[in-house]
Parts: structure tokens; sequence; C-alpha cells
């Protein structure tokens, strides 16, 4: 029989600690400026929503050594690591491949994916092309395409998405579900209404007595009244975010003030 008492408290430890993710964006095209990527930062956004700390993003071309050699690396570095890119139909698309010598395993076809295409295109149309899309690593788990069907997969902490951006977001919905996460990282963003020069000093004041906030300053130009500031504080801690824009707060008034 399950015990409540220790199911709650595994629950605790999860929230509290800190899950990190890394992000490999693969294809020669991004790397060419052929393609934008609009994957980045939509990535960014939710992994932070969820209480999943996004700590580095590499590009890397398709080359299989250059995806070997990125995947052993942040996967023995962060708790996930979210591939884009590479799991076409096409001669260029070896992500999955380079996924499993990554891993050590062996790849073929895999019959739920190979049913989940036949379902999509239908048998007759099934063609060697797109067959390719059916082609797993040994082990590794399906995450779900709601928009075109062909799946992406999970082996160990590797979890591996189309580059498409409407595919890769249908896709990260589905793989969210099953993501261990951590506990959040919140936020407040504070309008300086003047520039980084006359705040820099007192700023790094602030940072000082609040050295568990990050703070960070990012500068802008508005026409109409010239250079200006936002200040971006971040936390876990709900009661020292308070507290840090509190101070930040103060301070632009003291400067402002002093100004005249």
């Amino acid at each position: 029989m399950p015990d409540d008492g220790l199911d709650m408290a595994a629950a605790k430890d999860g929230a509290e600690r800190i899950v990190t993710a890394a992000l490999l964006v693969i294809g020669d095209e991004i790397l060419s400026g052929r393609t934008k990527d609009k994957n980045i930062g939509y990535i960014a956004e939710y992994l932070t929503a969820i209480g999943i700390d996004l700590r580095e993003v590499r590009i890397v071309p398709d080359v299989e050594e250059e995806i070997v050699g990125a995947v052993n690396a942040l996967r023995h570095r962060y708790d996930h690591v979210l591939t884009t890119g590479g799991i076409g139909p096409t001669h260029d698309d070896i992500t999955a491949d380079a996924i499993a010598k990554a891993f050590g395993v062996g790849i073929d076809f895999d019959p739920r994916a190979v049913a989940i295409l036949a379902e999509r295109y239908g048998t007759a149309d099934l063609t060697q092309a797109r067959m390719r899309m059916a082609r797993i690593p040994d082990g590794a788990e399906l995450i779900a395409n709601p928009v075109s069907k062909a799946p992406g997969f999970s082996i160990g902490n590797v979890h591996v998405m189309a580059g498409v951006p409407a595919i890769m977001q249908a896709m990260l919905d589905a793989l969210a579900e099953r993501l261990p996460t951590g506990r959040k990282m919140l936020s407040r963003s504070v309008p300086a209404g003047m520039g980084e020069g006359r705040i820099a000093t007192p700023l790094g004041e602030v940072q000082k007595r609040f050295p568990d906030v990050a703070i960070g300053s990012y500068p802008g130009f508005d026409p109409a009244t010239g250079f200006t500031t936002t200040l971006v504080l971040r936390s876990r801690d709900e009661t020292r975010l308070a507290e840090a824009e509190a101070a930040v707060v103060a301070m632009l008034a003291e400067v402002r003030a002093a100004r005249g």
C-alpha cells in the first residue's frame, strides 16, 4: 500500500531541486543562415515556465561525429538534453543514427513508428524515404507528434524533436508531460526610465545586498525619451525577490531625486 507521506515528501524534494537542460540545435541550414532559428527562445521560455533551467545551447552541423560528441558532452552535464532538427525523410537527416551511436545502441524500424506512419500515409504511400522517419534507436520511448505524426523519441535523458517550429512545439507539449521538473525561477521587470550609466554604481550596491538574486540590466533606446534601461530580477525565493525589487525601486527613486 502506498505511503502518502513518502509520496508527498518525494514530490516536495522534486519541487525544491534545480533541474537543468541543454538544447542542441542540429542543421547546416541554421549555421549557414538559410534558416533562422525560431525554437531557442520558445524552448527557453517554455522550460523556465515549467521549472527547468536552460543552461546551454549548442548548434552543430549535419555531421555525425559533431552530433555524437555534443550529445555525449551535454547528456552527462545536464538533467535533460533536447535536440531539434534532423529527423526528417531525406539523406541528410542523420540525427537518429547519431543519437544511437552516442548511446552505443542499435537502430531499426520501430513497429510503433511504422504503424503511426502507415496510418498517416497509408501503406501504399509509405515510401522508403518516409520509412526513414520510423527508424528509432533501440530502447527509446516515442514522443508524439500531433501535427505531422512522424514521432520524435527519448532515450536516456536525451529528447529528440523536429526542427519545424509548429511540429517542435506540439512535440514539446507531449514531452513536457513526462519531464521531471524542479523549483521554478521567478522574475520581476522594473523599468528604470534612464540610461545604464546613471544607475550602474548604485545598482551594483543593490546586487551586493542581494547576492542570491540575479539582477540583469538591459539597455534600450526610445526615440521619444532617449536611452533607457529595464532591470530584470530573478530568484526562486518569492520573499527575497520582493525585497530586492523594493530595493531597486528605492534606488531608482534616489537617483531621480539626486538629479533634481
